[in-house]
């Protein structure tokens, strides 16, 4: 899935994460992508999921370029997939692509039928020490839409 060839101006979907080399590889440093607009389809009832993710990641040689993350999360759209699964599948695709020395996803999904569902991924990359899980007090609360103004916010942060 990763590739390394010239860039090209894409405006659809994809499923390829474009991926460039790692400008510092001798340092640990985190990156962390804030992705508020994500949306897929509920495989039971085919109404739209919408949700918030927060990636972060430790690179190891190579990093994820942002346009093709904006665009291979934007090839969810119109897929059917339990919360579980598309954090899993999004996870496992950075993965494969860029091989990170750590990785944190954070998938808050919005609510649906009065209950907002949080999923978090973890991956450390093998013979690196585990990463512990935040403390729930640490953990970010439900974005809540504000009345009349059409964006989230995120309370209690």
């Amino acid at each position: 899935m990763p590739s390394q060839r010239q860039p090209q101006t894409v405006t659809q979907p994809t499923k390829e994460l474009q991926v460039f080399p790692n400008p510092n590889p001798e340092r640990d440093y985190e990156i962390t992508f804030e992705c508020p607009e994500f949306t897929c389809l509920c495989p039971l009832t085919g109404q739209p999921d919408f949700a918030s993710f927060e990636i972060r990641y430790v690179p190891d040689q190579l990093c994820v370029e942002s346009k093709s993350l904006k665009l291979y999360l934007w090839s969810f759209r119109n897929e059917g997939a339990f919360h579980e699964k598309v954090t899993n599948d999004i996870a496992n695709h950075i993965i494969e692509a860029v091989d990170p020395r750590h990785l944190t996803i954070e998938g808050t999904f919005f609510v649906r039928g009065g209950i907002t569902t949080l999923v978090t991924v973890r991956h450390d990359k093998a013979g690196r020490a585990a990463s512990a899980p935040r403390p729930a007090s640490a953990k970010r609360r439900a974005p809540v839409a504000l009345p009349g103004r059409g964006r989230l916010v995120k309370a209690g942060r």
